[in-house]
């Protein structure tokens, strides 16, 4: 089988060939036989009833500083393309949102992954909301009186943007602390977005492991273990990457959310999980391939590919 396959990505010329998971994913495809374009989301066009981006066509190679060569940009219409990976990084903006309504289009004659109707109504922070007992204590509120009397309740919390992401924003809030307020103030300036509050969790002292689910199963995980001083665990601010098992609990996380990934088109999943608990669940542009391959040996993108293969045979 070989298929047309388009990543709609963030620039592939300036990524780290030795950690982002898109260029695994594509890199794979081609070792594969797919053949490959890539576009920038603004390069996402809807015009008279089409679907189309402003692609190139790719080829891979994993050498730095020449790991891709462009072919000519031309105009491509999605409906003829087999696959169209959603892989830009958030921000989960308006800007991602109406690319997901455009994706919605084409999906699933041309199968995107992930299926984008979900990936707009299952945002990180708030799709995990349906899974209470696998959850720490969580809010989600924008009133300050609200927000303090959760804090009073539970004394050491972390607060965030709603739609934040890679760490961006991440306060830990001890019962000593003295800044909500101030911080409230300067979120509610920003935007005028809801806040999630989560009892904090002290078990990210051994790190936030990142659960890799292909198709709704789990395939492995890796543990990210903060830098001193630091509560936040995203290897985007300083955390450490190393290798861990899957626990019965992870286990116990997986089989329950696992069934509603896979009903729902989500065949690329990376969930965090402090301790005995599920934080969030990551179906816009999910990492960790590339770090579980080099500690477990398990090439995730081949599960990936084997999984829409047979979606694309059906």
């Amino acid at each position: 089988m070989v298929l047309r396959v388009a990543f709609q990505m963030d620039p592939i010329d300036a990524v780290d060939i030795d950690g982002d998971s898109s260029f695994r994913i594509a890199l794979e495809a081609q070792e594969r036989g797919h053949e490959l374009f890539v576009y920038t989301p603004d390069k996402l066009i809807f015009r008279e009833g089409r679907v189309m981006a402003l692609a190139r066509s790719v080829t891979l190679q994993k050498v730095k500083g020449a790991h891709v060569t462009f072919g000519p940009e031309d105009m491509l219409d999605l409906a003829e393309i087999d696959v169209v990976w959603l892989r830009q990084d958030p921000p989960f903006d308006m800007g991602y949102i109406t690319t997901t309504h455009l994706l919605d289009m084409i999906h699933p004659k041309t199968l995107v992954v992930n299926d984008p109707f979900w990936v707009r109504n299952y945002p990180e922070k708030l799709l995990v909301l349906q899974f209470p007992d696998l959850t720490p204590p969580t809010m989600i509120a924008r009133d300050l009186a609200t927000i303090r009397t959760f804090k009073a309740e539970h004394g050491d919390v972390i607060l965030k943007p709603l739609y934040g992401n890679g760490g961006a924003g991440v306060f830990r809030l001890d019962p000593n602390d003295r800044n909500l307020a101030s911080l409230h103030e300067l979120f509610t300036g920003i935007n005028r977005e809801p806040l999630i509050v989560q009892k904090y969790l002290p078990a990210v002292a051994k790190g936030d492991k990142r659960i890799i689910l292909v198709d709704g199963v789990a395939i492995g995980a890796i543990n990210r273990v903060p830098a001193a001083g630091e509560t936040r665990s995203n290897m985007h601010v300083g955390g450490r990457p190393e290798a861990v098992k899957l626990t019965a609990r992870d286990e116990e996380i997986c089989a329950a959310i696992g069934p509603l990934l896979r009903e729902k088109g989500q065949i690329f999943v990376g969930i965090d999980v402090i301790g005995d608990y599920l934080t969030e669940i990551n179906l816009t542009s999910p990492t960790g391939l590339q770090e579980l391959e080099r500690f477990d040996g398990v090439n995730g993108a081949r599960l990936i590919w084997e999984a829409i293969e047979a979606r694309r045979a059906t």
